[in-house]
């Protein structure tokens, strides 16, 4: 890995103290800085955007890659935190579907989450065809139905009670979908006319909270853009049941889904937020 430190360096040793592998050293306060061991680098970039003179020429940020921060330009906590309020997971949606502009930006939001050792394996499948979404419901349904006739079944329902303990209190919703589903309706993804897929590689360690921050990412950015997400929780679930099966419907060979947001324009936004019962915080 190539990293250098030009002469602009004013040897104040930011980069030094936030550089999580110490790649970067500095014997004292205002000596040179140098680097060392530049192999462990794992490309986080902190040293790049915390450096006020832009002395640092790394091989993964080259020119042009680097942009000054506004921070004036920031939104203040209470915009945030009204964000944050804001965001609800909104079904009633229209048939509009979501413009490119908006689709690009949430999985570039998504893709700007950090990762564990900056590893930076997950990858992001949008589904925006109608009879890819309708095999996503599909599917979804397909599990559940099994699942249904399984806990239906007088001989099956002790053994699937005890590995799916879970799924019993959820027969009358797998039969009310079911239904619904065969009424036209979609109860699964509510109409939405995209489905973002957040993946990582089968060996992937921290795969589920990696994707997880990267879909939080997404649907913050959604709520801004003014477009509807749903976090699509059964059809996680199903994939999980049916090991792989999702993975083959989507073409992600050797890859594991682990976060899947339901996209789509509302028919109406909510027009107030609330305050919830504070959840306990302990202080050690």
């Amino acid at each position: 890995m190539r990293i250098e430190i030009s002469d602009k360096c004013i040897r104040c040793g930011r980069c030094v103290r936030v550089c999580p592998f110490e790649i970067l050293e500095q014997e004292k306060p205002g000596m040179p800085v140098t680097v060392q061991r530049p192999d462990r680098c794992i490309g986080c970039g902190h040293c790049v955007a915390v450096c006020p003179a832009s002395a640092i020429d790394h091989e993964l940020f080259p020119a042009g890659t680097i942009h000054p921060l506004d921070r004036a330009a920031l939104p203040s906590a209470d915009a945030v935190e009204l964000l944050i309020r804001a965001r609800r997971s909104n079904r009633a949606l229209t048939d509009m579907p979501v413009p490119e502009e908006a689709l690009r930006r949430i999985v570039a939001a998504a893709d700007c989450a950090p990762t564990a050792s900056n590893a930076r394996e997950l990858g992001y499948t949008l589904v925006t065809e109608p009879a890819k979404l309708r095999a996503v419901t599909e599917f979804t349904l397909g599990v559940f139905d099994r699942t249904a006739r399984l806990l239906s079944h007088p001989l099956m329902r002790p053994f699937v009670r005890f590995l799916m303990p879970d799924a019993a209190r959820y027969l009358p919703a797998f039969r009310r979908m079911k239904q619904q589903y065969a009424e036209g309706r979609d109860p699964i993804l509510r109409g939405a006319t995209a489905v973002l897929f957040i993946h990582a590689p089968l060996k992937s360690r921290f795969a589920v909270e990696d994707s997880n921050l990267a879909c939080q990412n997404a649907s913050l950015m959604a709520e801004a853009l003014g477009v509807s997400q749903i976090y699509m929780g059964f059809v996680l679930v199903a994939g999980r049941r049916q090991k792989g099966a999702l993975e083959q419907l989507l073409g992600l060979d050797g890859r594991r889904v682990c976060a899947v947001l339901a996209l789509g324009m509302p028919a109406f936004r909510f027009a107030n937020t609330f305050e919830r019962k504070a959840s306990p915080v302990t202080r050690l």
